[in-house]
């Protein structure tokens, strides 16, 4: 019954490792719509794109069979690392990750030149925390079913 949380920024393949991950027959979850995830106004009055933390310890409490991969990369999800048998960063270089999110269709995030800052800020800020707490990275530069193998064999 392992679980697995697979992070990173944007356009570094969280969801189509996923998509894979599904049509080969895992259980997994995207966090990244309103059913896991919603806004919170900041104390300083900025907002955040946050996980609803009482749907994803009911995920967590409810997986009792098989593997559970879960990709999310949301300021609050370190509460839920305990839970999580693997955290899995994906990563990639900041030139393949826009590379990626300008010729995605399926998550329009990343088109504009702010969100196109927004990224590499990320990528300079977040991307180090990330590595200091996941368990295992896996430069997505390599083709996807390597990526995909990888995850599997965690579960």
């Amino acid at each position: 019954m392992p679980k697995v949380l697979v992070t990173g920024m944007s356009g570094t393949g969280k969801s189509t490792a996923l998509e894979v991950l599904a049509s080969r027959g895992h259980r997994t979850v995207d966090t990244d719509d309103d059913r896991w995830s919603h806004w919170v106004t900041l104390p300083d009055g900025s907002s955040d794109w946050v996980w609803r933390e009482e749907a994803i310890a009911e995920l967590l409490d409810g997986h009792t069979t098989g593997s559970l991969f879960v990709a999310g990369c949301k300021s609050n999800q370190g509460k839920f690392y305990s839970r999580f048998d693997h955290v899995v960063l994906l990563s990639a270089p900041a030139e393949v990750m826009l590379a990626r999110i300008a010729t995605r269709t399926n998550n329009p995030y990343g088109k504009r030149p702010e969100e196109r800052e927004a990224v590499l800020r990320d990528l300079a800020d977040v991307e180090p925390l990330l590595r200091a707490t996941s368990t295992l990275e896996i430069d997505t530069r390599v083709p996807l079913d390597s990526v995909v193998r990888r995850l599997e064999e965690l579960a």
